[in-house]
């Protein structure tokens, strides 16, 4: 870990930032003349050629080391990224994000409270028969206290019955509203009507486990030599924190549409790495994460860039200071210059946010903050009144920690934020920025460790709910620990709303309390945007989930 300090002036930021990045990363590389580019590339397009020949393993970045193979204790991307090329749920999505029929080949339901699902004839692993009782165990699993699955909660927000009281410890798993009608029949109640639930199960953490692997070999039942699996791909070989192999399962219902053979999924937390080893013909397709001053200089026709239900923001700790107070929290909000952010340090097509959930998202609370229409000068009059309130000045200044996980662009954002904090504030603030890798950065906020720290999230389904969810008392991914009677009530009513515009009031409605308790500074909304060989065929740029899964891909 690290602990920086730096002081920049936003002119000097703004200028410096199209240009190079010597403030940020060192010294720029020195620029090439064009025959020189040209005959690069030429031979970047004949490698390119020559390695696509007789390819039978794609190899892609992840972004980092992942925490667990077990979907239910995913934790965060890549995690999510790993658990879909091993494990399919009820249902799945195709390239472009569509809904698709997964191990169940249909589903039906009459009033969007009781859900049945019909499965279709498929095998684990090791070839044993994926039956509803799988299914069964994997969901009662989930929200067994002692299985302490990071996302049980996300089982609470699909409605399903007794998860709540469940996860409490005031009932027992088996008694959550999940039931074999028979071994190709899954029934699931729920305490509310949601139209969304087929959606809401694409997410890699509701994928069933092999109850009989489980029940022998309990958490063992993960490790490499003793993995089941239902998906395309069967993992073989780890060599922690730098790549996981996985190799094609024949036992996969859908085996003989897989194409490529085999993965390797790295584990580069660098995105200046992650290009430099793309070009040097090490990977196939980068992780999101490279700097947009290099996307700007790649290849146009190997940069995919696609929407994304995704936004980056600043969680506060509200429980601890100086967080504890509002007041801080609504300071920080007014003077954060999110539109300078998102247009050049960002600068990959991310837009400025305020409010949590992205534009792109259906049933849209479309929230626009009063403060939003006033000028820079006005918000920073008005930053430094409430810091004044809340008993900081030069002579006492707000001091905090800034966290985020490494890498090079949540470096350059928080560089910019902190620059941009200080120009607005003076001396009145003091921020000193920590980088952690990824599983120690998670730990520190899931434990409340921190103060304020880089957080992003991504839906997980087309609806605000997947957002606002995050925000109610104790839900999962918020390790602000944000709690309010007024926001979890409220959050209720929008499942029993009979028309999405009803919904979508009831979003507005919780957008609005979001920004008066200012649990977040909302930064931008994110974009995906990675390099893709030519030679990789079937990449889309529709799935604003980001849910790749390398069996809708081939080699040309």
């Amino acid at each position: 870990m690290t602990y920086q300090s730096f002081k920049f002036s936003k002119k000097s930021l703004a200028l410096a930032l199209p240009v190079c990045l010597p403030l940020f990363f060192g010294a720029c590389t020195q620029p090439q003349n064009q025959t020189t580019d040209s005959t690069n590339k030429e031979s970047h397009k004949a490698n390119s050629t020559v390695l696509a020949s007789n390819r039978d393993t794609l190899t892609i970045n992840n972004g980092a080391e992942v925490g667990s193979l077990d979907p239910h204790k995913t934790g965060g991307v890549p995690e999510s990224g790993l658990a879909r090329q091993q494990f399919v749920g009820l249902v799945s999505t195709d390239a472009d994000g569509n809904i698709e029929p997964g191990i169940a080949k249909s589903w039906e339901s009459a009033d969007n409270k009781v859900w049945t699902f019909k499965l279709r004839d498929a095998k684990w692993s090791n070839g044993e028969p994926i039956t509803a009782h799988d299914f069964v165990f994997s969901f009662q699993r989930m929200v067994d206290p002692k299985t302490a699955a990071n996302f049980a909660n996300y089982v609470v927000d699909a409605k399903i019955i007794n998860a709540h009281d469940i996860i409490n410890g005031k009932k027992p798993p088996a008694e959550l509203g999940v039931k074999a009608i028979d071994d190709k029949t899954v029934e699931i109640s729920l305490s509310e009507p949601v139209a969304f639930l087929p959606d809401m199960l694409t997410y890699t953490a509701m994928r069933p486990v092999p109850k009989n692997v489980v029940e022998k070999l309990g958490d063992d039942w993960s490790k490499i030599e003793n993995i089941v699996v239902n998906g395309p791909y069967i993992i073989k070989e780890r060599i922690m924190g730098e790549k996981i192999v996985l190799a094609k399962n024949p036992h996969y219902y859908d085996a003989d549409k897989v194409a490529i053979s085999n993965l390797v999924l790295l584990a580069v937390d660098s995105g200046q790495t992650d290009y430099t080893r793309y070009q040097a013909g090490e990977i196939d397709v980068t992780y999101t994460d490279i700097p947009s001053e290099i996307l700007a200089k790649a290849d146009k026709n190997e940069v995919k860039t696609s929407p994304s239900f995704c936004s980056y923001y600043y969680e506060m700790n509200v429980n601890k200071p100086p967080f504890d107070d509002v007041r801080v929290r609504r300071a920080m909000t007014l003077t954060l210059d999110r539109e300078l952010i998102a247009e050049k340090v960002a600068s990959r097509g991310e837009t400025p946010a305020y409010q949590m959930t992205p534009k792109v998202t259906a049933n849209n609370p479309n929230y626009t903050p009063d403060w939003q229409t006033l000028d820079k000068t006005a918000r920073i009059a008005k930053a430094k009144q409430l810091l004044a309130d809340a008993g900081y000045n030069e002579q006492n200044p707000l001091r905090f920690e800034l966290l985020y996980n490494t890498s090079e662009n949540h470096k350059k954002v928080a560089v910019a934020a902190q620059s941009l904090w200080h120009e607005a504030l003076g001396d009145t603030i003091k921020i000193e920025l920590h980088n952690q890798e990824w599983k120690s950065y998670l730990a520190t906020r899931r434990n409340h460790e921190h103060q304020m720290a880089r957080a992003a999230w991504c839906g997980d389904y087309n609806d605000p709910a997947a957002f606002l969810n995050v925000m109610k008392t104790k839900g999962s991914g918020n390790y602000g620990a944000y709690s309010s009677k007024e926001y979890d009530n409220l959050l209720k009513t929008a499942y029993t709303a009979s028309t999405p515009a009803e919904r979508a009031k009831i979003y507005h409605e919780l957008e609005a309390i979001l920004d008066k308790d200012v649990p977040n500074v909302w930064v931008y909304y994110q974009v995906n945007a990675r390099a893709v060989k030519p030679y990789v065929k079937g990449y889309s740029t529709k799935d604003a989930l980001g849910n790749w899964q390398a069996r809708h891909w081939s080699f040309e």
